[in-house]
């Protein structure tokens, strides 16, 4: 059956906040990783067993090196676009850095010398061109680092939830379903990094970023579900409902949150304000009181 194609620019298309987009790591650097070693399928053939041996071996561990570096930039992506995040538990460029000298070394022997000098430039040149993983936590200015980590443990939860639920989508083949469920997705986040600013909040947003997100990915694993064994029209519908339902209450909590500062704000103002009149009838008393004498 002809499938009609929906993207991010087609008619009805939601809207992407692109205040909220940051330029990729991963491009055509991180893809030519995995063209590099092809030559070496090439020269394998032919030799001496050993030989043959070496090379196989090279490509089949610079495979693994590019594999890992790039899924190590999609990781440090995701680091950066957050306030609060853990720092990656793997370090997958810098693994990516080592397997990259290993492979060179085996393109490189039987001749230990040459193997041994290309595995240095190789790992050397890695580590610049893709750097290394992020090695420390990142947490907000002035929050406790307890605070800071229950709010992250909270956040790569909800981060699973939506992973999960636009997993299930997409299996159906519902591209403008998809494109609706990565709008509520984009909605979702603008909340986790309300909270990440401020730590505090995580008491108010726990029901959102736990229940009502784990519901959602409950909901779309069903509707995945039935939509593979029939038509579910009538469930499509529904659906869609509760994506506009949950993407209105993230966008109203988010705003809650937002007045709840500024009204905080005004009243530090207010006090302030009402400190420096004291403060300045204060002076203006001890003024008077030395002109008199």
């Amino acid at each position: 059956m002809a499938q009609r194609f929906g993207g991010a620019h087609s008619p009805g298309a939601a809207k992407t906040d692109w205040s909220r987009k940051r330029r990729s790591r991963v491009g055509a650097r991180a893809n030519a990783l995995y063209i590099a070693p092809i030559p070496l399928l090439f020269t394998a053939f032919g030799q001496n067993p050993a030989g043959l041996a070496f090379d196989l071996a090279a490509f089949f561990t610079l495979m693994g090196a590019a594999y890992l570096t790039r899924e190590g930039l999609k990781a440090h992506d995701a680091y950066d676009a957050r306030t609060t995040a853990r720092r990656p538990a793997i370090p997958r460029k810098m693994l990516g850095a080592a397997l990259t000298g290993a492979g060179l070394l085996l393109a490189g022997l039987p001749s230990l010398g040459g193997g041994i000098i290309l595995a240095i430039l190789g790992t050397a040149l890695h580590v610049a061109a893709f750097g290394i993983d992020p090695l420390r936590n990142k947490m907000p200015g002035g929050a406790p680092a307890w605070q800071s980590e229950r709010v992250a443990a909270a956040v790569d939860e909800a981060e699973r939830h939506l992973a999960d639920m636009r997993t299930a989508i997409a299996g159906t083949g519902d591209r403008p379903l998809l494109i609706r469920t990565d709008s509520f997705a984009e909605t979702a986040r603008g909340l986790f990094r309300r909270v990440e600013q401020d730590p505090r909040d995580l008491a108010q947003a726990r029901r959102w970023l736990g229940v009502y997100l784990l519901g959602a990915k409950d909901a779309a694993q069903k509707y995945a579900a039935l939509a593979a064994r029939s038509d579910a029209k009538t469930a499509r519908t529904e659906f869609m409902t509760l994506l506009n339902d949950l993407e209105q209450g993230f966008a109203r909590r988010t705003e809650t949150m937002l007045l709840d500062d500024r009204s905080d704000l005004d009243v530090e103002i207010e006090v302030l304000r009402e400190r420096l009149d004291r403060e300045g009838l204060a002076m203006a008393s001890d003024d008077l009181g030395d002109k008199n004498r």
